[in-house]
């Protein structure tokens, strides 16, 4: 895989908290790419046009627009501070020359359009070209405005605001592939809003209990199916995924399906609980699968298949003996993302080291690949990774004990249609491709 490498910031400057990336999507075409971070702005990519004196060298994404997307606030009621960090990006399909992408922080979800302008009008008749207002006993000819040409301006403005419906933080948002409606997703509610209205949403589940101290799991991630707009599918602390159908009932707190695989009594510790929790559950593209995580593994689900999964992946089994160091420094708590790639063949998700992997559902090859500086530098060749658990290390293999547990893969993305991958790592942006003559 070739490389490309983007720095969030343009700048190596020591690592600000506010610059790390918490997101990282494609839009529907690919053309565009959308990383939020940590101090609630937005980075928006836009693939190059391929060049006709290089017609092999396909285009690099370069910065298109950013924006400011969220503030911090302070909730005087509860005196909490709300952070601006964008939890989730997701693009709504393109219907004109404008971009649409919605962004949400723990509280609030946005609706932003991005717009190209390249002509600004002229020949103003009740103000001057600076925008004053004349004097109307000076205007004595009426002018027609005409349209200028201007160097071109890409503009984020934000054209709906989706607030005041979630007590807990959101986790999770999904576009409907009805285009009209979508879904915000919390520890212990799911709303569904239309994107024309924002003063009411519709609570489709609600797993919280009568007295909160008989809580037993929260909802981690939720999803729209990709072709049928009646079914939603979320996951939870406890390692299970429901499949729910809006068409049986209102309020979808009754599953039609339930996803989950016993554990094994040997297997089970004091870490069991933390591990099966599910950080992210996504329908494949053709809507026949699912994809989870959990700590250690990704599992694929078919949806005519409660009892078990279909294939289950090691991402890095090696960290089972490690689980308890894990656990007093929290990283057993990250909430590790995954991914298709546009067939539906290849999984990818991230782990500890800047290491990401991927799984080929066919030959049931794995690999293990660092985005790191050393292999940043475009047209570099990404070499595979391996991790050694015991015994005598190889030359080229890397020592269970030497692995940088702060350095983490946890966002990822996939082009829709061709193998180029997004990694966000801290506060800088990998993007990698096929190899190319």
């Amino acid at each position: 895989m070739n490389s490309q490498y983007v720095n969030n910031r343009h700048v190596n400057k020591q690592l600000v908290n506010t610059d790390i990336i918490s997101t990282v999507e494609f839009n529907s075409t690919g053309e565009l790419l959308a990383t939020g971070d940590k101090g609630g702005r937005v980075v928006v990519f836009q693939r190059e046009q391929e060049s006709k004196n290089q017609p092999h060298r396909r285009g690099e994404y370069n910065v298109y627009s950013t924006f400011q997307s969220h503030e911090p606030e302070f909730d005087y009621l509860k005196s909490l501070e709300i952070e601006e960090k964008i939890n989730k990006i997701r693009w709504l399909p393109q219907q004109n020359a404008a971009y649409f992408l919605l962004s949400t922080n723990d509280k609030t979800v946005k609706l932003w359009k991005i717009s190209e302008r390249d002509k600004r009008p002229e020949g103003y008749n009740l103000k001057d070209e600076d925008g004053r207002i004349r004097d109307p006993a000076t205007i004595t000819t009426l002018r027609v405005p005409v349209l200028q040409p201007m160097d071109l301006m890409v503009e984020a403005t934000p054209r709906r605001v989706f607030s005041n419906a979630h007590t807990y933080h959101i986790n999770s948002i999904s576009v409907n592939s009805d285009y009209e409606t979508f879904m915000s997703t919390d520890d212990l509610r799911i709303n569904l809003w239309n994107l024309e209205i924002t003063n009411r949403s519709f609570n489709i589940v609600d797993i919280k209990p009568a007295n909160m101290e008989e809580l037993t799991e929260v909802i981690t991630a939720a999803e729209f199916h990709p072709h049928q707009c009646n079914t939603f599918v979320y996951s939870s602390s406890k390692g299970s995924i429901r499949l729910c159908d809006m068409r049986a009932s209102a309020l979808c707190d009754n599953h039609s399906k339930f996803f989950e695989e016993p554990e094994d009594p040997s297997n089970r510790s004091f870490f069991s609980e933390i591990i099966s929790s599910i950080s992210d559950v996504k329908f494949s593209h053709s809507g026949r699968y699912l994809m989870t995580r959990d700590y250690l593994t990704v599992k694929i689900w078919d949806l005519n298949m409660e009892s078990k999964p279909l294939e289950t992946y090691q991402v890095h089994d090696y960290l089972r003996s490690k689980l308890c160091s894990l656990y007093e420094n929290d990283c057993i708590f990250d909430k590790f993302e995954c991914v298709w790639n546009g067939s539906d063949s290849v999984i990818m998700t991230g782990s500890y080291n800047n290491f990401f992997r991927m799984f080929d559902r066919n030959t049931k090859r794995d690999v293990t690949l660092e985005a790191s500086r050393e292999n940043s530098k475009p047209r570099a060749i990404l070499k595979p990774r391996k991790v050694c658990v015991g015994g005598k290390r190889r030359k080229d293999e890397i020592s269970v004990d030497s692995l940088d547990f702060s350095k983490k893969i946890i966002h990822t993305a996939w082009h829709p249609s061709e193998n180029i991958i997004a990694v966000a790592a801290t506060n800088n942006l990998y993007i990698f491709q096929d190899k190319v003559n």
